[in-house]
């Protein structure tokens, strides 16, 4: 399967030696992102998605966006290892719970610190999108509590959406584009469409040097729960 049915543009190429299971692509410069479509198995996936529907508390919080005051546009949770320090973001701190108030959860962390070798993830912040409404704006999870070159693994469930890479802007790039519009190139930006039950992982220097979004989608009319797990550095 071409790179481009993977949702990805041909400028990113998969590994050839991965069988179409697990895929590599090198976005250059040391950023790099896995997928599985496969990880969890399909059944299993509906069952957690329930459980994770009906069980989980999730809170749709006010934050700060541009120095304004607003709903997030998802509904979200966040758990956490005893003694990490707290996570903060947009102007909001979330209530730590523990992994022991959510075994399921703990379980999906085994799965996917199986699934990658030398992972060791101690925090995990989910989100909800209740339909195409819903979404996440351009950003990079570059917060300096995970460090210079974070492993971020996210295992979606139900609904499938978009998910968005494009490179932040170089300091040229940005100077350029005053009074003009620059024209960026295919390499620049990738699309690539979360499946129910998948794994996708950023590494290395993908938080640094690109941005990643959720759009909202009119044709998306049902429910999407995202996990995304974390390694803070204590």
């Amino acid at each position: 399967m071409s790179s481009k049915h993977l949702g990805f543009t041909e400028i990113a190429k998969p590994n050839p030696s991965e069988n179409g299971k697990k895929r590599t692509f090198d976005l250059g410069k040391g950023s790099e992102v896995v997928y599985i479509p496969r990880f969890l198995p399909f059944e299993e996936s509906w069952n957690l998605f329930d459980y994770l529907d009906k069980q989980i508390p999730w809170t749709r919080p006010s934050i700060r966006v541009f120095g304004r005051s607003c709903i997030q546009p998802r509904d979200t949770c966040y758990i956490a290892s005893e003694g990490l320090p707290e996570l903060r973001y947009s102007g909001y701190q979330p209530h730590a719970y523990s992994w022991d108030d959510y075994p399921p959860l703990k379980d999906i962390l085994a799965a996917v610190h199986k699934a990658l070798p030398g992972s060791n993830f101690n925090s995990l912040l989910l989100n909800r999108y209740k339909n195409g409404s819903d979404y996440v704006a351009w950003h990079a999870d570059d917060e300096k509590l995970y460090g210079l070159t974070p492993e971020i693994a996210s295992v979606s469930f139900g609904c499938e959406r978009e998910f968005l890479l494009k490179k932040k802007p170089s300091r040229t790039t940005s100077a350029q584009s005053i009074g003009s519009r620059v024209n960026e190139g295919s390499s620049s930006r990738h699309s690539f469409i979360l499946k129910h039950g998948s794994l996708l992982v950023m590494r290395g220097y993908t938080q640094r040097d690109w941005l990643h979004s959720v759009p909202k989608r009119v044709k998306a009319h049902s429910v999407r729960i995202n996990l995304t797990f974390r390694h803070v550095p204590i």
